[in-house]
Parts: structure tokens; sequence; C-alpha cells
């Protein structure tokens, strides 16, 4: 790695209480007594970032707020030992039901300056459709509890198109989530992803999800309410008060360099994009015992590069610079898209205003199939 180059974090924890039914990030449950081993596996990592300036760090799980005090203890003083950026950005994910004082208040002191906090839906029926562990009241602690501590940026997450969920439910969650001034607001529809608990209820006709339409009319709601509060949309599912935006998924959605550390953890650094094991006893030893842990390392062409410009880019409402593809990759980025460019602007679907190239509010609804065309 180059020296001195900024570069952003990623840290994962993955354990959790209990996995919700929709998930199928690498995380588990009942693995409580690995968690002191993995912290100082994961610290040893941590502390092997030789050199680099660290602009943001984001410890997602799993539940990192699940990760006992003694594990944060270990996190921490690798965290220590690291260069970083005046003006680091430092997010820590939490589910309600793990928070307590002492936790928050450890993660206050290690430089922890910004939360985001899982709520998904303000209605109990719906959290418990979804495995979460908590209920309505336990996210209100955990969040006057952040703020009572001090903790003055702060995003929540939620969901859309869920089971048994209906308009009123979400309208009802979003003025209730907004009646709480968070500095962010994060917005996914729910996505039935393979070998989860929910595609075996999906395929066994058990669970019962809002028609399409619904779940587009929940979208565009969304966005409307959200820029009426004050929170403007910078990404397809992403809104914030002004310059309160996540720069640590900016990163990502910039195509910028970052490193994972933790099982699971992903990193696309000098050009190679690799991953580290997900099970967590084979990622404890292959720190203690010094192996490689690089795994399906890909040095990244010109072409995957050019690709992942377009395809994370245009995620961002204000899309991507076609001064900044040509100072990357030497070409016009019409030269190298203007078949598919032409037709997407033809119909309505992009837009191209000055430098900027970006998705139109309709092309945003089906992003997903205009950025496979985007694949060269």
């Amino acid at each position: 790695m180059l020296k001195n180059k900024e570069i952003s974090l990623y840290i994962h924890i993955p354990f959790c209480k209990q996995k919700c039914l929709y998930c199928d990030f690498p995380s588990f449950c009942g693995k409580e007594k690995l968690m002191i081993e993995y912290s100082k596996a994961l610290a040893k990592d941590i502390e092997s970032i030789k050199d680099r300036v660290i602009k943001t760090i984001f410890i997602g799980g799993g539940t990192p707020t699940y990760l006992s005090l003694e594990g944060w203890f270990n996190i921490k003083k690798s965290i220590e030992k690291l260069i970083k950026a005046e003006d680091l950005e430092f997010t820590v994910e939490g589910n309600p039901g793990t928070f307590t004082e002492e936790k928050l208040r450890f993660l206050r002191e290690m430089g922890v300056n910004r939360l985001s906090i899982g709520l998904q839906a303000w209605q109990n029926h719906l959290l418990d459709n979804l495995g979460r562990i908590h209920n309505i009241n336990e996210f209100i602690d955990a969040y006057q509890l952040s703020r009572k501590l001090g903790f003055d940026n702060i995003n929540i997450d939620l969901m859309f198109g869920i089971p048994d969920q209906n308009m009123k439910d979400f309208k009802e969650t979003l003025k209730n989530v907004v009646n709480l001034k968070p500095e962010h607001i994060s917005c996914y529809s729910l996505i039935i992803e393979e070998n989860t608990p929910f595609c075996k209820m999906y395929e066994e006709e058990k669970i019962n999800l809002p028609e399409e339409e619904i779940e587009r009319e929940m979208y565009r709601y969304a966005i409307d309410f959200l820029g009426k509060n004050g929170y403007y949309q910078y990404e397809i599912s992403n809104f914030a008060k002004m310059e309160r935006e996540c720069e640590h998924n900016l990163v990502y959605w910039n195509l910028e360099e970052y490193v994972g550390c933790g099982a699971g953890a992903h990193s696309y650094a000098d050009g190679l994009r690799y991953r580290k094991t997900e099970i967590i006893e084979e990622y404890i030893n292959d720190i203690n015992t010094n192996r490689e842990l690089k795994l399906d390392v890909h040095k990244n062409s010109i072409k995957d590069d050019m690709e992942e410009f377009m395809f994370m880019g245009l995620r961002k409402i204000e899309g991507v610079s076609k001064n900044e593809f040509n100072k990357r990759f030497r070409k016009d980025i019409f030269s190298v898209y203007e078949g598919v460019l032409k037709k997407y602007i033809g119909n309505g679907m992009m837009v191209r205003e000055g430098d900027k190239l970006f998705l139109s509010r309709r092309g945003i609804e089906v992003s997903n199939s205009i950025m496979c065309d985007f694949i060269l």
C-alpha cells in the first residue's frame, strides 16, 4: 500500500443475538464464546494497516453493539495505533436491544462520532415479521440514550416493502422517524435474498409482500416526504440533512479505496479487490498462524473500473462526472458508452446536465436494469 495515502476502513463484527429473517450478511448467532478471541485477531488485522491515513471508519455487522466490552477494548487499542485524518468520520452500527450506557460511553471515548441505528419499521408486528430482536420502545430508548450521551450524528435505517406492511404503516414510520430529527435516514426496499429464511417462506407462499406498485408508491412517498422535511436525497436509498451525508458510503459510490478488516470483509486497494474468509474460526486461525488472508484476489482491469465507476456512481443522485471519467480512464465517456447513454437519455431515464450524467426520477425506479447495461 502506498504510504500516507488516504483510505477508508471497514471493520466487521460478525456476531448477532438473533439473525433477522431477511439477512444474508456474514453474521452468526450462538458464537458469543468466540468474541474475545475474535477481537484479538481483529486487532492484529487492524494493526497491519501501516502508513495509510484513515479518513473514515465504519464498524458494521452483524451487530457491533452486541460485542462484549472486553472485545471492544481490544479493538480500541488497535484503532489508537492508526494514523487518522483530522476530520475522521467514525461510524458504528447498532441494533436496539444491545445498547447500554456503558457501551455507548465507551464508543464516545474511542472517538466514534456517528451512529447508525437499525429500526426498519415503527410497528411491533412488522418488527416481529422481520425477526428483529427489539420493539419500538427499545428503539426509542436507544435513540434517546445516544442523544443524551452526546451523539450528534445519527442515521436511522428503514425498510419498505416488508411482509404485511401497508402504505399507512410506512407513512406512520416516516412521520415518527422525522419527528426524532436524525441527521441521516437510509431507506431500503426489502430484497428477498437466496438462502435466507425469507426466501424459503416466499417460495412456500408463507409471507405476504406488498405488490410492486405499492412498493413503488412507498418509495415515491419517501422521496417527497423526506424532501419536504429537510432531508435531501443524495443516493438511491439515502437521505441526509445538509452536509450530513455518510462520507464512508460515498467512498464506495465514488470508487475510492477502502480496506476491510474482519471475517467476511472486502477490500479495494491498489487496484486489487479481495475478501477475507467468512468463517469466524478460520479467520482467527489464519491471523494467529500468519496465513495469507486475501481470498479471491482480483486485479481490476480498466474495463472493470469503468463498469464499477458507472454503476456505483449512478447510485448517487448527482450521478457521474464526464471530466472525472476522462481524468481516470483517459477516454471520453461517450466513446465508451455512446449507445447506452444515447438510449437512456433519449427515453428520459437519464439526464445530461453540464458535466454530469444522472438517472432521472423514472430511471431511479428501474435503476437495477439500467445499471446492467453498463457492463462492457
